[in-house]
C-alpha cells in the first residue's frame, strides 16, 4: 500500500495482529488446490472476488501485516519499507488483469476491494461492479451532485476532506472531497450495501490476498454461507475466517490465479496505460502592438494546477526560419513564454494521448517530445 497513504491515517494503538509467520503449500498440494479452485470457478453462476494488499505487493506496493509489511515494522520500532517505485506509477499485476478477463468472459461478476490503490478501476473492472470499501487514492467526489473524478495523480488527502479542486459541471461548481477512510470514518453506504448484496447471492466468494482482521468487511464473504455459497481464502497467512473456508490456498496470488487462467484456457490480458494532456497556446498583442506575446503551456487534463507525474521533461524546437531557441522544461509548471514580431492566428492544440515518445509539427511550434517515466 502506498507509504503516503499509511503515514496520513491517524494513529491508533491497536491494528490487530501484524507479522504473521507466512505459509506456503508444497508445489502437489498447491497444484492441486489450483485445479480445485478453478473447477469452482469453472462451475460458478455469481462470483465474487475479495482484494486485501496481497494482490498489490508484486506491483512495487508494501502491504500492512506481512512479515515487511508497514504495521508489522512500525510496531517492531524499525524503519519503513521502501516502495519500489512512486505510488502513482504502479501498474495492474497479472491477477488484477486476470480478474478483468474473467469479467470479460462473464464469469466474474463483482469484486470488493479493501485497497485504495485504485488498480482495480485503473485495469479495467468497470465502476458498477466495483465496491471499493476503503476509498481510492485517485478518486474524487463530489459531495453535492455525486460526480467521481478519476486522476492520475495521488489526491493529497485522506479522511473525505476537501481537496483544492471544485466540481466542472458549471451547474455545481461544489469543492471536492477525497475518498480514503481514516481509521474513524464509517464505510461508504453505497459501496457496502453493493458489496452485501453481490456476497448474499454469491455461489463462491473468492478472498485474494486480505487477512480477513479489519471489520466490518471481513465479515463480508460470510454472508455468502447461508444461501450455500463456498469460501475459497488464498493467502499466504492464517486469517480468522479459515475455519468457514471451503478451500484454503497458501501460495503467491499471482501463482495461484495464473494457474486457474491456464486451466480455464484464459488469456491474461497486458496492461496498457494512457495519460492524457493538454496543450493550450495563448497569444495577445503586446500593448504597442508591435509584437505577438505567445505562452505554450503543458497541463493536466484536471486542471491546470493539477500536476502532471507522468510527464518526466518537454524538450520544445522550432523551425529553422523561426528563429526561436530550443529548450526543455525539466519541471512543472512546464510552460514556455515567447514573443513573435507580426501578429498570427490563434493555434488550437487537441488533447492528445500522452506515450513514450510524441512529436507534434506546427508552423508555431516545431516539434515537443514528451520524455515519459517508464514504470519499472
Amino acid at each position: 500500500m502506498s507509504l503516503g497513504y499509511a503515514e496520513k491515517l491517524s494513529y491508533i494503538e491497536d491494528v490487530g495482529q501484524v507479522g504473521m509467520t507466512e505459509h506456503f503449500d508444497p508445489p502437489p498440494v498447491l497444484q492441486e488446490k489450483i485445479e480445485r479452485l478453478a473447477m469452482l470457478v469453472q462451475k460458478s453462476k455469481h462470483l465474487v472476488v475479495f482484494t486485501g494488499a496481497g494482490i498489490s505487493t508484486s506491483c512495487g506496493i508494501p502491504d500492512f501485516r506481512g512479515p515487511k509489511g508497514i504495521w508489522t515494522l512500525q510496531r517492531e520500532g524499525k524503519a519503513l519499507p521502501e516502495a519500489s517505485l512512486p505510488f502513482h506509477r504502479a501498474m495492474p499485476s497479472m491477477t488484477h488483469m486476470a480478474l478483468v478477463e474473467l469479467e470479460r468472459a462473464g464469469i466474474l461478476k463483482f469484486v470488493i476491494s479493501q485497497n485504495v490503490d485504485g488498480l482495480h478501476l485503473r485495469s479495467g473492472i468497470p465502476r458498477e461492479k466495483l465496491a471499493e470499501l476503503h476509498g481510492n487514492s485517485f478518486l474524487e467526489t463530489c459531495p453535492s451532485c455525486g460526480v467521481e473524478y478519476l486522476r492520475d495523480f495521488e489526491v493529497e488527502t485522506i479522511g473525505l476532506k476537501e481537496t483544492s479542486r471544485r466540481c466542472s459541471d458549471k451547474k455545481c461548481g461544489a469543492r471536492l472531497k477525497d475518498t480514503v477512510l481514516d481509521w474513524e470514518d464509517a464505510l461508504p453506504s453505497k459501496e457496502m450495501n453493493l458489496a452485501e448484496k453481490h456476497c448474499r447471492i454469491a455461489d463462491v466468494v473468492l478472498c485474494l490476498g486480505t487477512s480477513l482482521q479489519i471489520t466490518p468487511a471481513c465479515n463480508l464473504p460470510l454472508k455468502s454461507l447461508r444461501g450455500g455459497g463456498k469460501i475459497v481464502i488464498v493467502n499466504l497467512q492464517k486469517t480468522p475466517k479459515d475455519k468457514k473456508a471451503n478451500l484454503l490456498i497458501h501460495g503467491l496470488v499471482d501463482k495461484v490465479i495464473s494457474g486457474v487462467m491456464d486451466f480455464l484456457n484464459l488469456q491474461i490480458p497486458p496492461f496498457v496505460r494512457i495519460d492524457f494532456f493538454q496543450i493550450i497556446l495563448t497569444q495577445a498583442l503586446s500593448s504597442d502592438k508591435k509584437n505577438v506575446n505567445w505562452n505554450l503551456r503543458v497541463a493536466s487534463v484536471h486542471g491546470q494546477k493539477a500536476p502532471l507525474p507522468f510527464i518526466k521533461s518537454i524538450e520544445i524546437s522550432f523551425l529553422e526560419n523561426q528563429g526561436y531557441k530550443s529548450a526543455i522544461l525539466q519541471k512543472e509548471p512546464f510552460q514556455l513564454k515567447r514573443f513573435q514580431e507580426t501578429a498570427s492566428s490563434l493555434i488550437r492544440m487537441p488533447y492528445c494521448k500522452s506515450s513514450d515518445t510524441q512529436q507534434f509539427k506546427n508552423h508555431a511550434v516545431g516539434r515537443m517530445q514528451l520524455l515519459r517515466e517508464m514504470p519499472c
